[in-house]
């Protein structure tokens, strides 16, 4: 953290207002973000953002910087040329933020745990000056789930890449653990998903939006499997709600009824598509993890009670 101790002369100002006029380049949300977790003080106290200051006030502010825990995006990176880059995140890694604030002004993602789009940041800070939106993400990943992402270094790129998800035009696949052996060797699920009244969780639901995945059987083990995954469309937990309707769910995922393991069996591993500029034929695969790996061992070694 960067520390600036200043003495504040002038008339009534508010907090947020005095720190976004720092010279520090802060948006008024991430001034306000910055009051708000108490990375800003007044004479030693945390203050709302609407706080007055007066003459004599002595205001500290504690501003990110990049590095440190937020390092390390250049070992996740597959392929790069001047309009993407092709990455592979690891499990338990979320993409980007809670909090919206990171969109008005990238820094405010250094204020949390570390994820994608804070790695991202530090790395290539530049990339917030390239006129593309949200740092280049085009989609996104649960946080358990590892695997293939594309991001946009252009806004030519941003606009072919999110309309190449929109329209169903890039091929996805997954593998997946699941608990039990499906009874066919592939197969087809094709059921709405959405959030019924009342309920939090996204479901399968009669009233939601379409939802098709394609799934065959790679691999079987006493009572699991390992599944390649496609999914036709892109709604959220897609994969991981199909498979709980299937009565196979994802193993390790704890949402969604999966048995317990060190981590989800979820892992993106091809992703084909014409390239946003060129119109070249890109086929980005990334490999079973040994994270992976490790926990697939397990699950085969390990027999347990039949999923339904």
């Amino acid at each position: 953290m960067k520390t600036n101790k200043i003495a504040y002369e002038g008339s009534p100002c508010r907090l947020d207002v005095f720190v976004t006029g720092t010279g520090e380049n802060f948006s008024r949300p991430f001034a306000r973000s910055l009051v708000l977790e108490g990375l800003v003080t007044v004479n030693g106290e945390m203050k709302k953002p609407s706080y007055q200051l007066n003459t004599g006030d002595t205001v500290e502010i504690r501003a990110p910087e990049t590095g440190g825990l937020h390092g390390g995006f250049e070992k996740l990176v597959l392929f790069e040329d001047k309009d993407l880059l092709a990455i592979e995140k690891p499990a338990g890694l979320p993409v980007h933020p809670n909090s919206a604030n990171w969109e008005v002004n990238p820094q405010a993602a250094l204020l949390v745990e570390p994820t994608v789009i804070s790695m991202l940041f530090t790395a290539r800070p530049g990339m917030a000056k390239t006129g593309v939106s949200r740092l280049g993400l085009v989609h996104r990943l649960d946080r358990d789930t590892s695997g293939l992402m594309v991001l946009a270094k252009t806004p030519e790129a941003q606009d072919a890449l999110s309309a190449g998800f929109r329209d169903r035009l890039i091929e996805k696949t997954y593998l997946g653990g699941v608990a039990g052996i499906p009874e066919d060797r592939a197969g087809i699920i094709d059921a709405p998903i959405g959030r019924a009244t009342g309920f939090k969780k996204i479901k399968v639901w009669e009233f939601g939006r379409d939802a098709v995945t394609e799934y065959k059987v790679k691999e079987k083990g006493p009572d699991c499997a390992l599944l390649e995954i496609h999914p036709r469309t892109g709604r959220t937990n897609q994969i991981r709600i199909h498979m709980e309707y299937l009565g196979h769910s994802i193993i390790g995922d704890k949402l969604y009824g999966g048995r317990p393991a060190e981590r989800m069996l979820l892992h993106s591993t091809r992703l084909v598509f014409k390239h946003p500029v060129t119109g070249k034929k890109m086929d980005l695969e990334s490999p079973m993890p040994e994270d992976f790996k490790k926990v697939w061992k397990a699950a085969k070694a390990k027999k347990t009670t039949k999923s339904r």
